[in-house]
């Protein structure tokens, strides 16, 4: 079957993703007259693109719902009603500008969507931070501590043999022995590091190990700290050039990092998510690099206006 957004951009839907919106919207405010029932199954049996349409729809609000459940207290919900798709678009909205000034609040040093930006630190050493990227300092006598709140930074330590730098991250610290390492959060409990000048040493509850330079090492909080491998430094540095690099990952995590450079939500239907995506896209276009993992993994896409986008197989 055709995509149905084929040659359109993300954000934009066809005729039939329009009608099997407003039908979604409808069938899920009550019970259909004899009259709209009929008419319903006309517009069906009219193409078969209709069905996938509203299959997709359904797909796509269901989707949606679990993210917004899982987002906000458990509550008694009326069925969705008629302006449904603004509605639901705009609680989505508020939820991540909550989540955003929250993060704020922790932060000493942050990033907008899309942005990236360098900062130094009072001792000389620095951040530079990736899109949507998050720091908080807690610089003391004996220590120069730094948390990664969110997003991934490459960080560049001034020397200084009483003051160790250390990172906490995932539930775990990462303190320089030398100069130069990135740390990318894949989530609250799980990271990578990767050492570009020297070495660290990353330690959580189960265990401490040495990363050298030119390798890299993938750790969490309470889990057993992954043998250090070769790392591929232009990858990882990638970002800094305004490059995202991706080699054999799951779409499910290349979405999570264009999240940082794209406004809205990208989501994936589970089948889709397991998908391994290799490929380098513009950093600062975002919506052309949906458009390409559309057209390389066989995928297709509904959206709510330009803010949800919802990719399924």
């Amino acid at each position: 079957m055709a995509d149905m957004s084929d040659e359109r951009e993300p954000g934009r839907r066809t005729s039939a993703d329009e009608a099997a919106l407003a039908w979604w919207v409808k069938c899920d405010a009550g019970p259909l007259s004899a009259q709209e029932q009929a008419e319903l199954d006309a517009w069906l049996a009219a193409d078969p693109a209709h069905r996938a349409a509203l299959d997709g729809a359904e797909r796509l609000f269901g989707e949606v719902r679990r993210l917004w459940a899982a987002g906000r207290p458990t509550a008694r919900r009326r069925p969705l009603a008629a302006p449904a798709t603004a509605l639901l678009a705009a609680s989505l909205a508020f939820w991540l500008f909550f989540d955003e000034i929250a993060l704020r609040f922790r932060a000493d040093a942050l990033t907008a969507i899309g942005e990236t930006r360098v900062v130094t630190l009072e001792d000389g050493s620095l951040a530079h931070l990736s899109a949507r990227s998050a720091i908080a300092v807690h610089y003391r006598a004996g220590e120069r501590r730094l948390t990664l709140l969110a997003g991934q930074a490459f960080f560049q330590a001034a020397p200084d043999s009483s003051r160790p730098f250390v990172v906490e991250a995932a539930g775990a610290t990462v303190t320089a022995l030398g100069t130069a390492f990135d740390i990318a959060l894949r989530d609250a409990t799980h990271a990578d590091v990767a050492v570009i000048e020297h070495k660290v040493a990353v330690t959580n509850e189960a265990a401490r190990s040495v990363v050298e330079e030119g390798r890299r090492m993938s750790f969490g909080a309470g889990t057993p700290i992954a043998e250090p491998e070769p790392a591929d430094l232009f990858k990882v540095g990638g970002w800094r050039r305004g490059r995202l690099i991706f080699e054999d990952e799951p779409l499910e995590s290349v979405l999570a990092t264009l999240a940082r450079y794209r406004s809205g939500l990208t989501l994936a239907a589970p089948a889709a998510r397991r998908l391994r995506v290799t490929g380098t896209f513009d950093a600062a276009n975002p919506e052309g690099a949906i458009r390409a993992l559309k057209a390389s993994l066989g995928l297709k896409a509904l959206s709510i206006g330009s803010y949800v986008i919802y990719i399924y197989k």
